[in-house]
């Protein structure tokens, strides 16, 4: 039976379920990325996508009738 936990709270510190979480081709996706560029490229990826945000026109979220 697989585990629903939200990573986001649970994960904090590290994978609570290790081998068997969900997400771990994410995990290893990421720690390749870390591993494989730079801190300056990260935060010129960074700047870029908060410059994008910024210069998006604003969306408009509406509460669901009930």
């Amino acid at each position: 039976m697989e585990q629903k936990i939200n990573c986001a709270v649970a994960c904090v510190n590290g994978c609570v379920l290790g081998d068997k979480c969900p997400n771990v081709e994410f995990r290893e996706a990421a720690a390749k990325f870390v591993e494989e560029t730079s801190l300056d490229t990260m935060l010129e990826i960074a700047e870029e996508r908060l410059r994008r945000k910024m210069t998006e026109p604003p969306k408009w979220v509406f509460p669901e009738d009930p």
